[in-house]
């Protein structure tokens, strides 16, 4: 006797059920993320491309400069209008901070040009002022120095005595005078300047031919040197000069001056003074006579 042939059980047909769900979830969960896959692109290339063109549409110096006059509803509604409104303020803000910060500085850089002894550097350079302008004294025999006054003399006879007061055009600022010498301060570059006024009398005698020859023979030497004295043990000569001259005895007088300067590198404690030759024919007038340096640098 033949058994007929038995079915799939339950078990198998639950089975293969579930099994065709699954496979049928996954189908449309993938082509539902292609869809949108796809949708999500096609929005992405609109949005860019329309923003590109909401940018390109109208010219966006225009609308920056003319950006507080472009506020209305109708546009406000507009998200390309919003989108060039919003860049058109934070250009115009960025250029607004430039512009301030710029005019700052040039307003600074003009103060600091026109004004540049005003204020601090004003009472800094008064402060620091360097200079001297010493002139004839009226008492001549105190004037000049006997030969042996002085070791370190130098050539000449030294001038000991200027009129460093502020009568007339003398003065001193932050310069110490001390025999005839003025005592430097500070190191630096110094313009030094020297003038002296020679006044020179023939004494009456009688005319002859002898007298005349011997005048042109034996002509006045008038000398003039600038010294400065270091710790070198003798002075160093900076400036000499000189010339040679004679007067007409008809004349009442022999007038001459010499004058020189020059820069010169100084150091602290250096001190400056001038010798002349032929000290009897010196006349420390002090419009004539005068001595003086200031600092350059």
């Amino acid at each position: 006797m033949m058994l007929p042939k038995a079915g799939p059980s339950t078990g198998q047909t639950c089975g293969l059920v579930l099994i065709f769900a699954v496979l049928l979830q996954t189908i449309c969960v993938a082509v539902t993320f292609l869809y949108f896959t796809n949708e999500l692109k096609q929005l992405q290339d609109t949005y860019s491309k329309s923003g590109i063109a909401c940018l390109t549409g109208e010219d966006l110096g225009t609308f920056v400069r003319n950006v507080d006059l472009n506020e209305n509803e109708e546009r406000e509604s507009d998200p390309c209008w919003q989108v060039k409104w919003q860049l058109g303020k934070i250009i115009k803000k960025m250029i607004s901070r430039n512009y301030e910060e710029n005019i700052s500085s040039a307003m600074k850089a003009e103060r600091s040009l026109t004004l540049p002894v005003s204020e601090e550097q004003g009472s800094q350079n008064r402060g620091h002022r360097i200079a001297a302008h010493l002139t004839g004294s009226s008492n001549k025999k105190s004037s000049l120095s006997t030969s042996n006054s002085s070791s370190r003399r130098g050539v000449g006879q030294k001038i000991n005595t200027w009129e460093s007061s502020r009568k007339g055009h003398s003065f001193l600022y932050n310069v110490e005078l001390k025999n005839g010498e003025l005592i430097i301060p500070r190191t630096g570059f110094y313009y030094i300047y020297s003038q002296t006024y020679f006044r020179f009398r023939e004494p009456e005698t009688e005319d002859s031919e002898s007298d005349l020859l011997a005048q042109v023979r034996n002509p006045k030497q008038m000398v003039q040197y600038v010294y400065k004295l270091t710790t070198y043990p003798e002075p160093i000569l900076l400036m000499k000069s000189a010339r040679t001259s004679c007067w007409s005895k008809k004349a009442e007088y022999g007038l001459y001056s010499i004058y020189q300067g020059g820069v010169f590198q100084l150091k602290r404690h250096d001190k400056i003074f001038v010798s002349v030759s032929n000290e009897d024919m010196v006349d420390m007038d002090k419009e004539a006579s005068f001595f003086g340096a200031f600092l350059i640098s």
